[in-house]
């Protein structure tokens, strides 16, 4: 009897795994698969006047959050495709509309895609990517494009910029830049609608517009300073310097007795890089009179540096300073270590300001300085 039970067992869970196995099968052959299903003939025709067909992704290095991705494969899915990179503010500042969307619209069939392309090359290191994304807590899925091939497919020239791809494929609306996230939404909304219409399901999409609590309110009008930035390649004729930038050359940079609003000035000696100005001695300062509210820069030390930061020629307080400073015996200082984006300085108005950044250690790099 013993040895009965011994063989029958395992025939029995035999059996149940087959069962399970088979009953599993039937429950996903009867979901409606979009990918396969053909477009009206009539639709195909209007759509193929008005729309082009969104490109694949090509390229790409490393995926996050994903397996490798295909256009053709997720036809039946509407797909947002973010060209971004992390130390862009403009992309920094749309990231909580594109998590609330992924949360919001997932399960109803928006497959978000951030392109990740990067400006600098520190932003090219899957490692410095990865960071960011658990940073910013996205949950989608990230590209690594570190050689602009997707970019390219897409003929795209700006961060951020949002391509909107409906269930059949074609690339239905696009946006640069910030902004227009209710316009987005609606669109979102409305290819989604197409989507269930398709599937012949009746329950439709909320139509509810998103406002996300980590949202940041940017009065861009009043911002009068463009983005600045240092290398002697990237520079958009914003430093002041007279000794002006040298390709690779360690030059001593003098403050001039005259200042010029939105030009950057350089102290000490500073090594001219093609993306970056990299401080080439102990002690550097940077100065800058500009007209915004929120200050940050991109930069970053391999060796570790600290910055102290006077704001309208004193240190910053509790009430002015940026995220990324801390008050440590009445000195506003923040330490640089990680290549990303730092938040230096919030004033409490719109109006002109000056900002001076004293950096001590060597090897401090920096690349922009952006507004908000």
């Amino acid at each position: 009897m013993k040895q009965y039970n011994f063989v029958k067992k395992p025939f029995l869970t035999v059996v149940v795994v087959i069962f399970i196995a088979a009953a599993i099968f039937y429950i996903e052959s009867q979901k409606p698969d979009l990918s396969k299903a053909k477009i009206p003939e009539q639709e195909k025709t209007e759509k193929d006047k008005k729309y082009p067909r969104a490109p694949d992704f090509a390229g790409i290095e490393r995926w996050i959050n994903s397996e490798p991705l295909k256009i053709e494969q997720l036809r039946g899915k509407v797909v947002l495709v973010d060209f971004w990179t992390y130390t862009c503010i403009n992309c920094i500042r749309t990231l909580p509309y594109l998590k609330e969307w992924d949360k919001k619209y997932r399960d109803k069939g928006l497959v978000i895609v951030g392109i990740h392309t990067p400006e600098f090359e520190f932003e090219k290191k899957y490692e410095n990517v990865l960071k960011a994304v658990n940073d910013y807590q996205l949950k989608y899925a990230v590209a690594q494009d570190n050689n602009y091939a997707t970019w390219s497919l897409y003929q795209n020239r700006y961060w951020p910029h949002k391509y909107l791809i409906d269930i059949d494929g074609y690339i239905m609306y696009d946006h640069i830049g910030e902004g227009a996230y209710d316009e987005t939404e609606k669109m979102i909304q409305l290819l989604l609608n197409e989507r269930m219409e398709r599937l012949d399901r009746k329950d439709g999409i909320d139509t509810g517009i998103s406002k996300p609590t980590e949202a940041v309110d940017v009065n861009y009008f009043n911002i009068k300073t463009p983005e600045i930035y240092f290398g002697y390649q990237f520079s958009r004729g914003n430093f002041g310097n007279p000794e002006g930038l040298k390709a690779n050359q360690v030059i001593d940079y003098k403050l001039p007795l005259s200042i010029t609003p939105n030009s950057v000035y350089l102290e000490g000696k500073w090594k001219n890089n093609a993306d970056n100005m990299e401080l080439a001695d102990d002690e550097g300062e940077i100065l800058l009179i500009f007209q915004a509210k929120v200050v940050n820069i991109v930069a970053g030390s391999e060796n570790g540096s600290e910055t102290f930061v006077f704001l309208d020629n004193e240190f910053e307080n509790e009430q002015n300073k940026g995220s990324d400073i801390a008050i440590r015996e009445n000195k506003s200082i923040s330490s640089i270590n990680e290549f990303r984006l730092y938040n230096i300085a919030s004033a409490e108005s719109y109006d002109m300001h000056s900002i001076s950044i004293e950096i001590a250690g060597k090897g401090f790099k920096i690349y922009t300085f952006t507004f908000g």
